[in-house]
């Protein structure tokens, strides 16, 4: 009977130590929470914002990101989804780690002082909302390749000719990459589910979906 107790004991015991440790190796990581699934890592890229200042993809670097293309003169679906986008931006704008990004698909149109005059009309934070220009074959690149916004089997030959108009999010993580689903931005239900997922990555650290990122188990090369 002593010896049937002293091996339950040993084998509490042995649970025990294998709890802590599993706890010292996932602590200060996100590797024991649930994740959302990458889609795209961001490329690289330079565009001007709003105040006229260059903005890249450094200028996202440790911060949650909802990205969308729309153009100022809009009539269709812009208006309803900067509506919903205002929304998110309530939600969110006290967060210090959260930040809009929003596309113009018609550089042509919206130069500088136009997306200056829009951000001003809408009354946001420009380190919060910002709104950027640029060349149209780089902002077009962008949507297809990193954000995945619009079908990069659709471009024509020439760029003049190429025209994106979507109403979806991108969802972007402290690390660059595009993270859960794209959010259909005129869907109640995307944008409820947009609002849980924000949530989500506010919580993780930038490199925490590294696995073994505190080196326990990591190798340097």
């Amino acid at each position: 009977m002593k010896k049937y107790k002293k091996l339950i004991g040993y084998s509490l015991f042995f649970v025990a130590v294998c709890i802590v440790f599993w706890i010292l190796l996932f602590a200060g990581t996100d590797n024991w929470k649930t994740k959302l699934p990458t889609l795209s890592t961001v490329q690289p890229f330079s565009f001007t914002n709003q105040n006229g200042q260059p903005f890249t993809k450094d200028d996202m670097r440790g911060k949650v990101c909802v990205v969308n293309y729309f153009f100022t003169t809009c009539k269709g679906i812009c208006p309803k989804m900067n509506h919903n986008m205002d929304d998110i931006y309530n939600t969110f704008k006290d967060e210090k780690d959260f930040m809009i990004i929003s596309h113009t698909c018609m550089p042509e149109v919206d130069s500088v002082p136009v997306l200056k005059h829009y951000a001003d009309s809408i009354g946001v934070n420009d380190r919060k909302w910002v709104f950027l220009t640029g060349r149209k074959d780089s902002l077009y690149y962008q949507a297809r390749n990193s954000y995945l916004v619009d079908d990069n089997k659709n471009p024509v030959n020439s760029i003049e000719d190429q025209f994106i108009h979507t109403q979806f999010f991108a969802l972007i993580d402290k690390d660059g990459n595009v993270r859960g689903e794209i959010f259909d931005g005129l869907q109640q239900k995307d944008l409820n589910k947009l609002k849980e997922d924000i949530k989500i990555l506010l919580k993780e650290r930038p490199g925490g979906r590294s696995n073994f990122s505190n080196n326990i188990f990591g190798n340097n090369m």
